[in-house]
């Protein structure tokens, strides 16, 4: 679908779809976007938020999206959980009406981040499906089947 064509859409049709997915998944946030959608949420509702939940290595070497708010879910270089990411998001992310987005690299971290901050009183939590890379194709790479950068929107790296 060409970007005007979803940039056109109302904001409700994208809440409402993102909605439904999550019924049909069964996922215990507000709904789960598409990478499309969730550009287009954050053009239309100037209150929205996008919280990448990747690691500061990824944000820098494989890249980001422009504006989005940097809170890693897991440490690195040990992979553990931040146990301050809840912390970090009350302090960076207040709580209103407007869509909260989580990304990560393919929506698993993402998925829980999303589900961590609904329980932490973010009610319209949502999980961008797909992440920043989008799944591994048949020769174990990412960025060729899905996500922020497969679709084309803006992202930057360094």
């Amino acid at each position: 679908m060409p970007n005007e064509m979803l940039h056109a859409q109302p904001v409700q049709d994208i809440l409402s779809r993102a909605k439904q997915r999550a019924e049909a998944m069964k996922l215990p946030y507000a709904g789960a976007l598409l990478p499309r959608e969730a550009k287009a949420l954050l053009e239309q509702i100037p209150e929205a938020k996008l919280v990448d939940v990747r690691t500061q290595p990824e944000w820098e070497f494989v890249g980001h999206v422009p504006d989005s708010v940097l809170i890693e879910w897991n440490t690195y270089p040990g992979g553990q959980r931040n146990s301050a990411f809840l912390e970090h998001l009350e302090a960076r992310v207040v709580k209103t009406a407007a869509p909260v987005m989580f990304l990560c690299r393919s929506g698993v971290r993402s998925h829980h981040a999303a589900a961590a901050a609904t329980e932490a009183g973010y009610a319209n939590s949502y999980n961008i499906l797909e992440g920043f890379e989008g799944d591994k194709d048949g020769r174990g790479h990412r960025g060729s089947v899905g996500g922020w950068r497969y679709a084309g929107l803006p992202w930057v790296q360094g």
